[in-house]
């Protein structure tokens, strides 16, 4: 038992520490690691222990090698930073190196602008989960069961148990599943279940689908649009489309609508705005001289009763625009591809 003690340890550390050069900690680490080493030693008379001290040994065995590798590693990272500083022409009267100054990213950016000009109007800002129930982020929204967007292929399931998180939001949705929420729209009846009317809200939030290509991320930033109230008709909401586009992109750029059919609005529309890569010729990006913002329309009378909102009363519009598409939109900003916002690199993120 007497290889199996704490001075050991001890011993080789002393040895670590008074090492003077990076071969002296090679000589070491052969001697404690290598084949006929001291670690290997001790782990082949482990069989001869009665068996009753064998998992005890087996501990101190496996703690030891961790203390002494650990040990190795800091001196050698010691020696090497010894070595950087004898090798250098160091003169401690020199003013300092200048820190890289880093910058907000571009998506970033949009955010802060986007929620500017819609506090501009009274919107103000809220925030909802990102791991949302289905019952919010899709029944709520009068989605049925069989909607392509409840598709797995569509949409990020994830495990969890949704019973807990649905005592805490809603006893309505104690059977949903849980999801990487795929739309701002699911804060939508999460809104209204406050109770607090009118409504005037901006959303802007992380979300997630199954979908990349050149104008598509699997997780992407969305912006929504919320207006609740008395006698709200469809000339609000294309006022307040306007408004956003022409303080957003410029007088010069065009918007249009197109008849669309979301299940959660009624009527729809589909938002494009006249390209700014190719102002408005047709390009690889827009294909046509269009691109496609996002959605729009009339809220549909079941999802405010699914937010116990009484739809005789009050009326509202909605409309979800992707961040990242909509700041790609912006004139003389040459953006390609969607994917290259996330590529983290440096070369193409520096020019923002």
């Amino acid at each position: 038992m007497a290889l199996f003690n704490k001075n050991l340890q001890i011993d080789f550390l002393r040895q670590i520490e008074s090492a003077k050069h990076k071969n002296d900690l090679a000589d070491l680490n052969l001697k404690i690691f290598g084949r006929k080493g001291a670690i290997a030693k001790l782990t082949k008379k482990i069989k001869e222990l009665p068996l009753n001290d064998r998992p005890e040994i087996g501990r101190f065995i496996n703690e030891t090698k961790k203390i002494l590798e650990q040990a190795l590693q800091n001196k050698k990272t010691e020696l090497d930073n010894t070595d950087k500083l004898e090798n250098r022409d160091f003169d401690p009267t020199l003013p300092a190196e200048k820190l890289q100054k880093g910058h907000l990213h571009i998506t970033t950016y949009a955010v802060r602008e986007i929620e500017r000009i819609f506090k501009e109007i009274g919107f103000a800002r809220r925030r909802y989960p990102e791991i949302e129930t289905d019952w919010y982020a899709f029944e709520s929204l009068n989605m049925p069961k069989n909607h392509p967007a409840r598709d797995e292929w569509e949409t990020f399931f994830i495990v969890g148990d949704a019973n807990k998180k649905a005592k805490v939001d809603s006893q309505r949705s104690n059977q949903s599943r849980l999801v990487l929420t795929p739309h701002t729209s699911s804060g939508l009846a999460r809104e209204m279940e406050k109770g607090i009317l009118p409504i005037r809200m901006m959303n802007i939030s992380k979300c997630y689908r199954r979908q990349i290509d050149i104008c598509h991320i699997p997780m992407f930033h969305q912006f929504e649009g919320f207006v609740i109230d008395k006698k709200i008709n469809f000339g609000h909401l294309k006022w307040t489309l306007e408004y956003f586009a022409q303080n957003f992109f410029g007088i010069k750029r065009k918007v249009r609508l197109r008849p669309s059919h979301f299940q959660f609005t009624e009527p729809s529309f589909e938002v494009d705005i006249s390209c700014g890569l190719c102002s408005g010729l047709g390009c690889k990006y827009c294909k046509a001289g269009w691109s496609e913002l996002g959605g729009a329309g009339m809220v549909h009378p079941n999802v405010l009763r699914a937010g116990q909102v009484d739809s005789k009363k009050y009326t509202g519009f909605a409309f979800g625009w992707g961040v990242e598409r909509v700041y790609m939109m912006r004139q003389g900003l040459s953006v390609p591809d969607l994917r290259m916002l996330y590529e983290n690199d440096l070369r193409f993120l520096e020019q923002f």
